[in-house]
C-alpha cells in the first residue's frame, strides 16, 4: 500500500521561484488516495472525545464532512464573509499578502461543545488561529486540530501552541 506522500503531486517554482507547491487534488483524484487521507484523519481521532468538527472553506469541508459523517458528528462550516446567511460572527486575520475575514453562524458552537477543526493544510496558522478564536468566542472548547498536510517551514504551528495538532503528512521547507 503507497503512503500518503506517494499521492501528492509536487510542482516546483509555483507559484514563483524557489517554492514546491504541494498539491492536495493529487490526493483527491485517486480513490485509494482520498481513502487513506480520510482514514489517517480518522486514527488521529481515535480516542479522542468531541462533539463537532469545524472546517475552513474550502478543503476544510472536503476532508472535515466524510470525517464528521464516518464518525456520526455535525460538521460546522467556517466561510469567507458574506457567504453564511443567518447572524454570524466574524474574525480578521492576515495573509501573506493582505488580510482576510472569515465568519461562522453564531448558533453553529454551543457553550461546552468539544471541537475538532480540519483542514488540509497548515501554513502559517493565520486562518486555524481566527477560527479558534471564533470557536472560543462561541464557548467551545478544541480540543484537536488535524491537516492533512503540513509546511513546518512557515512556523504556523507556533500559533497554535497550547493546543493539540497533527498532520499527516509534514513537510520540513516552505
Amino acid at each position: 500500500m503507497k503512503k500518503l506522500e506517494e499521492y501528492v503531486r509536487s510542482i516546483p517554482d509555483f507559484p514563483e521561484p524557489g517554492i514546491i507547491f504541494r498539491d492536495v487534488t493529487s490526493i483527491l483524484q485517486d480513490a485509494d488516495g482520498l481513502k487513506l487521507a480520510i482514514d489517517s484523519l480518522l486514527e488521529q481521532l481515535a480516542g479522542v472525545e468531541y462533539d463537532v468538527v469545524v472546517g475552513p472553506e474550502s478543503r476544510g469541508f472536503i476532508f472535515g464532512v466524510p470525517v464528521a459523517y464516518a464518525a456520526h458528528k455535525g460538521f460546522v462550516p467556517v466561510r469567507k464573509k458574506g457567504k453564511l446567511p443567518c447572524e454570524t460572527i466574524e474574525a480578521e486575520y492576515d495573509l501573506e499578502y493582505g488580510r482576510a475575514v472569515i465568519e461562522m453562524h453564531k448558533d453553529s458552537i454551543r457553550p461546552g461543545q468539544k471541537v475538532v477543526i480540519i483542514d488540509d493544510l497548515i501554513a502559517t496558522g493565520g486562518t486555524i488561529e481566527a477560527i479558534i478564536g471564533l470557536i472560543e468566542q462561541l464557548g467551545g472548547e478544541v480540543v484537536k486540530i488535524c491537516f492533512v498536510m503540513e509546511l513546518a517551514g512557515l512556523k504556523g504551528r507556533e500559533k497554535l501552541t497550547g493546543y493539540d495538532v497533527n498532520s499527516v503528512i509534514t513537510y520540513e521547507g516552505k
